[in-house]
């Protein structure tokens, strides 16, 4: 009897988890290995650091989601290296894994742009993990400036930066403004939240530089409106603990939230391919390394040219389609009969929310702007969310916030430490 082919699945995003999918029940086993042990909802984490979902609403734990495919084994481990010649991939414990077929989805980390050393000074979003530090920042953040004694800390503790303004660094932006000018503008006595100065900068001339210009402005005056403080053409020069260089301005701020530019994870030195300019594996029409037809590259850390010749974005809609792309290829392949020859990207649309009812969108050749676009956005991530469970605890604490601007997920169990350092600092440059 020979023996069943392994397919070996590097990542639990949206790439792993469907080509996972497709995959379910095929003659062959299959392995799929996160260092998570959860399924993220990604387009949603900016709203877990902004205490408006809790975790569990956009995350569900990758067994259960891959519980009726009877063939697919979630391991929990990290891969550090990948041997093509062997077909091993190897974790970070030491284990090693074989393959016959090798799906990597490892997603991608953020790039500082040659200034490695600001990351210790700046929060990310990418995980859970960075979504509750944000929260826990910000919250906390509150919390500090409502016992200041002295009203010069204040405006440091409440000044907020986000770099980056495409859709993630817009979102996050336009959702911290409301934060604090409405959910938190009743809960305090000594300070004023609607004071708090948020800070959106990008390098470029305009905010979404992917939508149409018109978008752009509308997007620019929604954040306006929300007493967001957005700065174009605008560079960071420098950033430490407690203060961030915007041009030629040093702005002292608890919380820098880095949404500028992404890098992809090391894939291409573990397989020695050829990489684009952020790190992303180069792959062919049907997603597989050139000269390994055994292994893909899907996602944010493969680099595929569209039709226009330029790569695909690093979204989640690319990452879902190339996965179900990869796992019918490898299904039809281990059945014996033929697959499909090329990854055809269909492009739906694109969309950004600015707060409260107003969002950007093109769905199918149309482009929306204000209440239209908000409510098309909230209907498909609702219905994006992995199951049942997760869109009507979702539905149910929007619905919450829509009528009563509150917000459920603001638990704070302790101070970070960071900010405390921080102040400290601002305290010392003060003096």
């Amino acid at each position: 009897m020979s023996q069943r082919p392994r397919v070996v699945i590097l990542g639990a995003g949206f790439g792993g988890v469907n080509a996972a999918k497709v995959l379910g029940g095929c003659a062959a086993d299959v392995v799929l290995v996160d260092k998570t042990n959860h399924h993220l909802f990604q387009p949603l984490l900016y709203q877990v650091a902004t205490a408006a979902l809790a975790p569990s609403d956009i995350a569900t734990a990758t067994r259960v989601v891959l519980r009726h495919c009877k063939n697919v084994t979630v391991l929990m481990g990290e891969a550090v290296g990948i041997d093509p010649d062997a077909r091993e991939v190897r974790l970070e414990d030491g284990a090693r894994l074989r393959y016959d077929y090798l799906v990597v989805a490892i997603g991608s980390a953020y790039s500082f742009f040659g200034h490695d050393d600001w990351a210790r000074h700046v929060h990310v979003l990418k995980t859970l993990d960075d979504a509750l530090k944000i929260r826990s920042a910000l919250l906390a953040a509150f919390e500090l400036a409502e016992r200041c004694e002295d009203k010069a800390e204040i405006a440091p503790l409440m000044t907020f930066v986000v770099v980056g303004g495409g859709p993630t660094g817009v979102e996050l932006a336009g959702t911290i403004a409301e934060l604090s000018r409405t959910t938190l503008a009743r809960d305090f006595r000594t300070i004023e939240p609607r004071s708090a100065h948020i800070v959106l900068c990008e390098a470029g001339p305009r905010i979404l530089p992917s939508f149409p210009p018109a978008q752009s402005d509308y997007a620019l005056r929604a954040l306006q409106n929300l007493g967001v403080d957005v700065r174009v053409g605008a560079k960071v020069g420098a950033i430490d603990a407690g203060s961030i260089q915007i041009g030629a301005e040093r702005l002292q701020s608890s919380v820098v939230v880095w949404c500028a530019g992404t890098a992809a994870h090391p894939a291409s030195k573990w397989l020695g391919a050829t990489a684009a300019s952020n790190g992303a594996v180069r792959v062919g029409p049907d997603c597989a390394l050139p000269g390994r037809p055994e292994i893909f590259v899907i996602g944010d850390v493969a680099s595929f040219d569209g039709a226009d010749g330029r790569p695909l974005p690093g979204l989640a809609p690319v990452a879902k389609q190339q996965g179900l792309f990869v796992g019918r290829l490898l299904r039809a392949r281990i059945d014996g009969r033929p697959g499909p020859k090329r990854f055809r990207y269909r492009d739906y649309g694109m969309m950004a929310i600015i707060g409260r009812s107003r969002a950007v969108a093109q769905l199918f050749g149309l482009r929306m702007s204000g209440f239209v676009a908000w409510l098309a956005w909230s209907l498909i991530h609702l219905m994006l969310l992995v199951d049942f469970r997760s869109r009507l605890t979702v539905y149910v604490n929007w619905s919450w916030a829509w009528f009563t601007y509150g917000r459920g997920a603001r638990l704070l169990t302790h101070a970070p430490r960071w900010i405390a350092r921080a102040r400290g600092k601002a305290r010392r440059d003060a003096a």
